[in-house]
């Protein structure tokens, strides 16, 4: 009886992680023996029930294993809480131990030196994940040799100072491999930059842009390089000082554990994958090959050194670039299936979100580019035309996907989406300005008492005066509406400039103004109501009233000669 007192009180002790081993009033565990050791795991494994929370044993930052059991109504927390403090106080006592196991029938002993340290029962594995009690005992145990000898190796400083050291020398090369890194990225921009600097004073216009874009690409792959290099030595140094001291051991093996894991998973991927890869490379080679093929017909057709029947040299562009986009597509369709993850929930998923995205965006997009393609099949402009679109007119500088860019003789730039173009009519006025000639009409009214003729005539006299007119076809005079109280002609010019239409315009009003008034026919324009009491014409004295100043002397004073007296004379 006396012989069982001892035993229970110490398989409480040994079950629940209690201190009792180390109090002076109760034998030590390690005096039991094999047999009263096995009776009382068996008698505590009767109370052993799995419960939660889990707790997981953690000794000088080394996880052990994961105690899930509730034993003589201690939980698993209690259970962790006091052998961490039972294998601290055997570091100290016995720095020489060694872990070793003991299996029962109902729990597996870990012991070190033969002294109980915890035991793994049967309701402490986990049976979803293949767990046993036996297994787990084993792997605890071979955890727990490694953590009590690091906690012995923390508990003596002379131990220490040798890794101390080590950890200097690794940082030291550390500090020397970023330096000479930052040196060579500091001489690759150098370099970069005289390159640059050498190929602009050699380089011709055309080549602008991609003289300057070259080194720094090359500054710019460099860099990238260098930053790559220097987060791998950061990595490499962190993980090396860690595994220096034994409390951030685990964490340095962790990160080396890591980026090896990494490595290879990366590297068997690739060679899982290379027969795939090497596929998805042949399918980009051939696209890439005939991609060059298309852009050299269309590139001849735009030149039009080869005609096709239903391709037009100012079509020639957007519609390779239709039929690229169209090999790349389909290349992307035939490659899909030997692309590396593309039966992968993921890629899946995110290849649903960006149809999602696509679809959801994409109809104004697809309105602008249906219309694009409309305005440039329809051939009704091209770049370099001037044209009226709406209220707007200028030169079209760009046709592009969405939208289309006019300037505007003011010199700015009006950007005008393709659905609006296509929904308002387009005034060209230099498809036929070369060949038959685009009339420009500009209008006045003259009263019933001025004889038509003689108007027909004076403005003829106007067009021939102007210069920027085309002599064929020749200008035409037409009376295109009698009113109540005047008669309205219309001038019909044709302009050998389009793009100058302004300045055109602008003259011959100027020359209409002038030859009416020399020939004392007065211009009814806006509207005649009533004739006035004498006829409203200026007369060719009091064309150049001052601040005014005739053709002649502005001439004569930018060659630095006196004008005529004659013009002087007109002018006052």
């Amino acid at each position: 009886m006396a012989r069982l007192r001892v035993c229970v009180p110490a398989a409480i002790a040994l079950l629940t992680l209690l201190r009792c081993a180390a109090m002076a009033q109760t034998p030590s565990a390690g005096q039991m023996t094999p047999e009263a050791i096995g009776s009382a795991i068996a008698n505590a494994a009767g109370s052993a029930t799995t419960s939660d929370p889990p707790a997981t044993l953690v000794f000088t930052n080394r996880p052990i294993l994961v105690l899930r059991a509730t034993v003589l109504g201690r939980p698993p927390a209690v259970r962790a809480a006091g052998a961490v403090e039972l294998l601290n106080r055997l570091a100290a006592e016995i720095p020489q131990g060694r872990v070793s196991t003991r299996p029962y029938p109902d729990g597996v002993l870990v012991a070190i030196d033969d002294r109980p340290v915890f035991v793994v029962m049967s309701a402490d594995a986990d049976p979803l994940i293949g767990e046993s009690m036996n297994t787990k005992a084993a792997g605890a145990a071979e955890r727990l040799d490694t953590a009590f000898r690091e906690a012995v190796e923390l508990r003596t400083p002379g131990r220490l100072v040798p890794e101390i050291a080590i950890a200097l020398v690794v940082t030291a090369l550390y500090a020397f491999l970023v330096w000479l890194l930052l040196r060579v990225d500091r001489r690759a921009a150098a370099v970069a930059q005289r390159l640059t600097e050498q190929r602009l004073a050699a380089m011709k216009v055309g080549e602008l842009s991609t003289t300057v874009r070259a080194p720094m690409m090359v500054r710019r792959l460099v860099g990238v390089i260098a930053m790559f290099v220097g987060l791998v030595l950061t990595y490499a140094w962190i993980a090396a000082v860690l595994r220096r001291f034994p409390y951030t051991r685990p964490w340095g093996e962790s990160l080396r554990s890591g980026l090896i894991h990494v490595i290879g998973t990366a590297g068997t991927s690739v060679l899982d994958q290379l027969p795939n890869l090497l596929t998805v490379l042949a399918i980009v080679v051939l696209t890439r090959f005939l991609v060059r093929l298309v852009n050299i017909v269309f590139a001849a057709i735009e030149l039009q050194r080869v005609s096709l029947p239903w391709i037009h040299p100012e079509t020639a562009q957007p519609t390779r670039r239709i039929v690229v986009l169209l090999l790349w597509l389909f290349a992307l369709v035939v490659s899909y299936n030997y692309l590396p993850g593309s039966n992968s929930e993921v890629f899946k998923g995110i290849s649903v979100f960006v149809g999602l995205v696509v679809s959801l965006g994409s109809s104004g997009i697809m309105n602008q580019a249906m219309s694009g393609l409309m305005l440039t099949y329809s051939r009704a402009l091209r770049v370099d035309d001037f044209v009226k679109v709406a209220d707007i007119e200028g030169t079209v500088t760009n046709i592009g996907a969405l939208s289309t860019k006019i300037r505007t003789p003011k010199n700015e730039e009006v950007t005008v989406p393709n659905a609006v173009m296509v929904s308002h009519a387009t005034t060209n006025y230099s498809r036929l300005a070369s060949s038959d000639g685009v009339y420009t009409p500009t209008s006045i009214t003259i009263g019933y008492d001025a004889p038509w003729r003689q108007v027909h005539a004076l403005l003829l006299l106007a067009a021939e005066r102007t210069a920027g007119l085309r002599e064929e076809p020749k200008p035409v005079v037409l009376q295109t509406a009698l009113q109540d109280f005047y008669v309205q002609y219309t001038l019909l010019v044709c302009l050998e400039q389009p793009k100058r239409r302004a300045p055109t315009l602008n003259a011959l009003h100027s020359n209409i103004q002038d030859a009416f008034n020399e020939y004392g026919v007065q211009i009814m324009s806006p509207n005649y109501e009533a004739d006035p009491e004498s006829r409203k014409v200026v007369p060719r004295s009091h064309w150049y009233s001052a601040p005014a100043v005739p053709p002649q002397e502005v001439a004569a004073a930018a060659v630095g000669l006196p004008g005529d007296a004659s013009d002087r004379k007109v002018s006052t």
